[in-house]
């Protein structure tokens, strides 16, 4: 599905509403001034509220599941907009889909 491209500026929250924070692995292609995230980023979560039965237990990352279909960055997809992901708390139970709130809107990938 097409969609905007997700650089590191963009703004992102888990499904509990804790902010992703992009890490570039190889920052070499930029968008708005700014490195495209790939499926080799790491994606962080800090500030998720999430509890069970009284005890946290947050998200800690996102793994990307459906990146871009046609655009590589250095061998390796790009994260867009519209891409399918998951939240993941430190004992990799799956929270939810994050979703991706604001990002660039001048380059549009499959």
């Amino acid at each position: 599905m097409p969609g905007f491209l997700y650089n590191v500026g963009a703004t992102a929250m888990c499904t509990h509403g804790g902010p992703i924070t992009a890490i570039p692995s190889a920052p070499r292609v930029l968008v708005m001034g700014m490195p495209v995230a790939t499926i080799a980023d790491q994606f962080v979560i800090a500030g998720c509220a999430f509890n069970v039965l009284g005890a946290p237990h947050p998200c800690v990352k996102v793994q990307w599941l459906v990146p871009a279909t046609r655009v590589l960055i250095n061998g390796q997809p790009a994260i867009l907009q519209t891409s399918v992901g998951l939240g993941l708390a430190a004992d990799q139970a799956p929270q939810g889909p994050p979703t991706v709130i604001v990002t660039q809107t001048r380059v549009i990938a499959i």
